[in-house]
């Protein structure tokens, strides 16, 4: 399984667990909710770009 597979199956989980336990998909959303997934998605590009060097190398 290459590394850019496993970084997606972790953003997968990440949302899932962000939907069911901390609400993030609510009708009341908030600049806190906003942010947390707007990092969580910064988190998986940052991995999706050193995975690929990685993978290059």
């Amino acid at each position: 399984m290459s590394k850019t597979s496993i970084v997606i199956i972790i953003y997968i989980l990440g949302l899932i667990i962000g939907a069911l336990f901390f609400d993030l998909w609510s009708a009341d959303t908030s600049v806190f909710k906003g942010l947390l997934g707007l990092g969580w998605t910064a988190l998986l590009l940052i991995g999706l770009f050193f995975a690929e060097k990685h993978e290059k190398n």
